[in-house]
């Protein structure tokens, strides 16, 4: 007789084959009809609130890699801490002006003229609208849930009203000012950069020693110098900037000396003697003296190849790191060297204009490009004698960040923020040591940063952006630096977007009947420049976090990566302190770049480059959000092939997890089956033993943000905890046992609850795989995973005797696998139910095996099991578990033909004599 079908064999619709790529897109449209968000922001309405405020991306091109994983990240957080109980609205953004989407705009107009700037911000603005539209989708795709049809622009007129009105309460409060300073400044993009605008990359520079000729009267200072021909000799690897040279300093403290070199004497600092002559390849040479700094301090030096003097300064910031302790000071083109300028009276002079050009006052090289005029003005420091070594050196540069062509530091007339003034500085400072930093370096990046910073830059000469609202008089020159004037602009904004600035003019921007405050006239000029797009970012807080009455100042959480210590997070951290007294964020979570699995950074070159969408379209969203889940973020996080291949096979092992379970649901309503927890077996009460624990570790992972420990903890559970141990050792009672059986539904109960907290614990990590398992499991009420709550770990569930009992049964388990994967290899037994097992023990594990003898053959999955064999059979001693010996021996009886154990009792049976026992009794029963 084929008894196959009185066995409760899994039932189940749940799909082997996940086919996200196909699946995911169904879902998605699914909560789109329901409106799935919507009734997530109603359930939480009235709860306490968790806002993690977004950082916006930059509407420009496709997302990559980077920016999925930091989009996933933060799905992670919204949707867990709405399933602990919070109100956790997210609302996305995006930065829209800037240089790089003017750059696209100028690349398509290519020559053509007569593009107005009006014209030209219109293209811009359709450009970044393009790009929204394109990430959006592409965001929803990976499964991220949030206000996507309301979302922040940053050039939508009421956030563009927001930057104005913030710029005036800086400028209300005296923060703002306009100078001639030296700025990081980009030749190929023609503007201004802040700090958070420039890279370090390598870079190969001319390394020159260059004599600057002392007078002859330097030996009444130096009596041994008198008749010597003698220079101060600098060193430099930029070689444009000498045409801007107007001092030397040296170190107030530092000793220097004059040494003869051949038939002429130079001046360095004793403390590099020996390297500056090994570099120059002198070694022959004699000490004519050893002075301090402040014995040439006036002297007048001559330039190199200029008709003008050099005079010797002292300045702490020259160092015995490099060079001859001796600095060319150009005052132009160094933050330093602006500094020691001012203090000594000297000229800002900057020869050079926007596209960085020599002006026509530089003679030699009026007109040549500064990088390119390096071998010109090399050749006329050799041709006139005046160098001493030339070579090539590799090292740190800054570049551009947009356009990543190397920047040079120019003193231009720009707008920027004091952080001195008022204590800004201090106060940010203050503020960062009251916020939460993931992981904690963070801290000290940013407290650096901002410790050591110049004064922002906040002006820009460009088009593509909000405008600096300052209005110039034209009878008298005054600046209108106005709080109220500004406001009142910035109400126009509000209203009609910041274009109106460029299209008006100003009679019509200002106040009915303005006047200069100085000189009574009414004509007035605006300001052109418009304000780095860092502040419009930075005020995000005020924009979104002020105005929206569902998202709350300050924030719980910003989190990007970690570059953004000197972008986003300071910026907002400045412009929050500058005019609210506090940061805008409670913590700071910060994770780290994308590389290939060797760890390189990824490049085109490289061939090394993954594609978010060519990932989604091969795996699924899934597996790249079990990517994100499976690295800790706070590193470098690696991706490749081989690394997805392995986070398929998991994903796998979790879906198939799910699968058996719900295959033996099938005929389970928990309203009508389920059984109380006191009546459940005890191998189901130690089960949820284990799974209360699992809750309790994956909740407490979850309000860490450390979520490699949950994909960790879960892949765990399923692989071991139930594959491996729990559902192996049920398959005999729920295949072979009588539907109804107390012990099937004890089992049965388990599993539901079991797979609902998986579904649950999943959900915010694996949306799609968590809302299918769901929509599968029986007597759900929440018609979606994502309208319900974390499950509670059960005190009551966490019985430690229980606990303790079972995992000595679980060591005994351990060693019995061993002795019958031996036994068949020595092939005395086929499968585990072939086996026999004889076991002998000491003391207390002795009794614990008397005490379970019942449930240790389904708990080892073979046919018999005895206690105190024959004292002289084939005993194993145990490695693990002292004083237990083990047997493993073919099963007594014959096979039945259902469940497959073998009994002594099979064949007794008159009706059913291929059965066992209880397989006959069930038969009959049904």
């Amino acid at each position: 007789m084929d008894y196959k079908h009185t066995l409760q064999l899994p039932q189940t619709s749940f799909p082997m084959k996940a086919n996200l790529p196909t699946a995911e897109p169904r879902w998605l449209r699914r909560w789109e009809e329901q409106g799935l968000y919507a009734k997530i922001v109603a359930r939480a309405r009235g709860r306490e609130r968790y806002i993690l405020h977004d950082g916006p991306p930059y509407a420009n091109g496709h997302i990559h890699i980077g920016t999925a994983l930091n989009k996933i990240l933060k799905d992670f957080i919204v949707k867990s801490k709405f399933m602990a109980g919070f109100a956790s609205d997210y609302v996305p953004g995006w930065d829209c002006h800037g240089l790089p989407i003017e750059h696209e705009v100028d690349k398509k107009l290519g020559r053509r003229e007569g593009v107005g700037l009006l014209e030209k911000r219109r293209l811009c603005r359709e450009y970044a609208e393009r790009f929204i539209r394109i990430q959006r989708e592409e965001f929803k795709r990976l499964g991220v849930f949030g206000e996507w049809e309301h979302p922040y622009l940053t050039m939508h007129p009421g956030y563009q009203a927001t930057i104005v009105r913030e710029f005036g309460r800086f400028a209300g409060r005296g923060h703002v000012y306009r100078g001639k300073k030296p700025v990081h400044w980009c030749l190929h993009c023609t503007t201004a950069l802040a700090e958070a605008e420039v890279e370090y990359q390598n870079h190969r520079s001319p390394s020159i020693y260059v004599k600057f000729p002392l007078p002859p009267s330097v030996g009444e200072r130096l009596p041994a110098l008198r008749g010597v021909p003698s220079s101060v000799v600098i060193w430099t690897t930029t070689p444009w900037t000498l045409p801007a040279n107007l001092a030397i300093a040296l170190h107030p403290e530092y000793e220097y000396v004059a040494v003869r070199v051949g038939d002429e004497a130079f001046v360095v600092a004793a403390g590099l003697l020996e390297a500056f002559l090994a570099a120059i390849g002198r070694p022959a040479h004699e000490v004519l003296a050893r002075f301090p700094s402040r014995a040439l301090e006036g002297v007048r030096a001559q330039h190199p190849f200029l008709a003008r003097d050099s005079v010797l300064i002292l300045g702490e910031h020259v160092t015995l790191e490099a060079g001859t302790g001796a600095v060319h000071i150009a005052p132009g083109h160094g933050q330093e060297d602006y500094e020691l300028g001012l203090r000594h009276g000297l000229d800002i002079y900057t020869p050079v204009d926007d596209l960085g050009r020599f002006t026509a006052d530089v003679p030699l090289f009026a007109g040549q490009q500064v990088f390119k005029a390096n071998p010109a003005i090399v050749a006329t420091l050799r041709d006139r004698g005046m160098l001493l070594k030339d070579e090539l050196l590799d090292h740190s540069y800054p570049h551009c960040w947009r356009c990543k062509h190397p920047v040079i530091f120019r003193s231009t007339q720009q707008w920027f923020i004091a952080l001195d003034h008022a204590g800004l500085r201090q106060r940010a400072l203050d503020q960062i040591l009251k916020v939460a930093w993931v992981p904690p370096w963070g801290k000290d990046r940013i407290y650096a940063m901002v410790e050591n910073r110049p004064d922002w830059c906040i002006s820009r000469q460009r088009a593509w952006g909000v405008p600096i609202v300052v209005f110039y008089c034209q009878g008298c020159g005054q600046t209108v630096l106005d709080e109220a004037v500004i406001a009142h602009v910035a109400e126009q904004i509000r209203q009609e977007g910041a274009d109106l600035w460029f299209a008006r003019s100003a009679a019509e921007l200002l106040p009915t009947g303005y006047a200069c405050p100085r000189c009574g006239g009414q004509a007035f000029e605006k300001e052109r420049d418009i304000l780095d797009v860092w502040f419009d970012s930075g005020v995000s807080w005020a924009a979104v976090l002020e105005a929206r009455p569902n998202l709350k100042w300050p924030c719980d959480l910003y989190l990007e990566g970690s570059d953004q210590h000197r972008g986003w997070f300071h910026s907002a951290l400045l412009t929050a302190v500058g005019t609210r007294e506090q940061a805008p964020y409670r913590t700071v979570l910060t994770h780290g770049f994308v590389v290939d699995g060797q760890g390189r950074k990824m490049s085109k070159s490289l061939g090394n480059v993954i594609v978010p969408q060519e990932v989604i379209e091969q795996h699924g969203a899934e597996v790249l959000r079990l990517w994100v889940a499976a690295e800790d973020y706070r590193e470098d996080i690696r991706i490749s092939a081989e690394i997805l291949t392995r986070l398929v096979e998991a994903y796998r092992r979790i879906r198939n997890t799910a699968r058996f379970i719900l295959g033996n649901l099938y005929d389970f309503d928990p309203e009508r089956d389920a059984v109380a927890d006191p009546a459940l077996e005890e191998l189901d009460r130690f089960a949820l033993l284990r799974l209360s624990r699992l809750i309790r570790r994956v909740r407490g992972a979850y309000e860490t943000f450390e979520f490699h420990l949950i994909y960790h903890a879960l892949h765990n559970f399923c692989a071991v905890d139930l594959s491996a141990f729990y559902l192996d050792v049920l398959k005999d009672r729920l295949y072979c046992s009588h539907p109804h059986d107390p012990a099937r539904r004890s089992a049965q109960t388990v599993l539901n609850r079991t797979l609902r907290a998986l579904a649950q614990l999943m959900a915010p990590l694996l949306p799609f795989t968590a809302e299918e398992i769901w929509s599968h499991l029986p007597g759900v009420r929440e018609e979606s995973v994502h309208l319900t709550g974390f499950p509670d770990p059960s005190p009551q569930a966490e019985d430690p005797v229980l606990e303790a009992c079972w995992e000595r049964l679980l060591k005994v388990r351990g060693e019995v696998y061993k002795v019958l994967e031996a036994a068949r290899q020595r092939k005395e037994i086929g499968s585990s139910l072939d086996a026999q097992v004889i076991l002998a023990a000491d003391g207390s594990t002795a009794g614990l095996l008397r005490e379970q003898l019942a449930q240790l053959p389904a708990l080892f999955i073979v046919s018999q099991v005895s206690l105190d064999g024959p004292a002289d059979g084939p005993w194993v001693e145990s490695a693990e578990v002292e004083g237990l010996r083990i047997q493993a021996l073919p099963a007594s009886g014959r096979k039945c033909a259902r469940c497959w154990t073998y009994s002594e009792v099979v064949g007794r049976d008159t009706t059913h004599p291929e059965l066992c026992a209880r397989c006959a009794r069930v038969v009959r029963a049904m």
